[in-house]
């Protein structure tokens, strides 16, 4: 498969401050990939980085004949206004924001793909409900419900499966799955590791720098989960942009 997704010396960060750095690797198109590492490794800023909302410090990241704006984009829950007072119905249409504009209103055959969307996800007869009314798997389920509006070649989810029900997670990981199935890349910042051993092919291990990328069976081993856990450890939060990458140690996957 050609690559979709290259990343090349990319570094990232926050007034200066680089919160990843120097990553180079790619991820081929159709690709399931799970971005795994410890708390505070850069993952969701990885991820912001690919889509494009934060802009690289050095290096580059290029995604082969698809647009930015053509990604679709799940963000944590924290970061989504649940007092904005919207209903299920117009919160998930706003998916089709690029197709029928933001504050336009929906037509028959739009609100019939929402509906559809709607009961893909498990949501049918709360299309009135207001998300702050939501339980926390309700609104996950909303989410992905205005991400499969969206109809996107690259997917990008930011834990999609935190502190929500086991129900929940089986039912959106179907969606993932069927993704996948359709030879859509899917890039998913994850915490449970065994939900990345059962169902993610391809990991990508990060601690601020790259740890390993590759077969997630390769990747994903005791050595170098350790070794990501003490890089982010002794990570210098004020360092400024550092002028290369670290050596690579002889842990990592090629």
């Amino acid at each position: 498969m050609s690559n979709v997704i290259t990343l090349r010396n990319l570094t990232l960060g926050y007034d200066r401050h680089p919160a990843v750095h120097h990553l180079d690797t790619e991820l081929p198109a159709g690709s399931l990939t799970a971005i795994v590492g410890p708390n505070g490794a850069g993952k969701s800023t990885l991820l912001k980085g690919i889509m494009g909302a934060l802009r690289p410090l050095e290096g580059t990241v290029t995604t082969g004949a698809i647009r930015r704006e053509d990604m679709a984009y799940l963000p944590q829950q924290t970061e989504v206004d649940r007092e904005f007072p919207v209903n299920v119905l117009d919160f998930v249409s706003m998916g089709l924001w690029r197709q029928v504009g933001l504050f336009r209103s929906i037509g028959r055959r739009v609100r019939g793909s929402v509906e559809e969307a709607i009961a893909a996800v498990g949501l049918t007869g709360l299309e009135e409900r207001r998300i702050g009314a939501l339980s926390g798997g309700q609104m996950q389920r909303a989410m992905f419900a205005r991400l499969l509006l969206q109809d996107a070649q690259i997917v990008l989810l930011d834990e999609p499966f935190n502190a929500i029900d086991a129900k929940t997670v089986t039912d959106l990981m179907t969606l993932v799955a069927h993704w996948h199935g359709e030879h859509r890349t899917v890039v998913t910042v994850l915490h449970d590791i065994e939900l990345v051993r059962e169902h993610f092919p391809d990991t990508l291990l990060l601690a601020r720098d790259l740890i390993a990328h590759g077969a997630t069976a390769e990747v994903v081993t005791p050595e170098n989960l350790t070794l990501a856990r003490q890089r982010c450890e002794t990570f210098d939060e004020n360092a400024a942009v550092c002028q290369g990458p670290p050596r690579p140690p002889e842990q990592r996957a090629a």
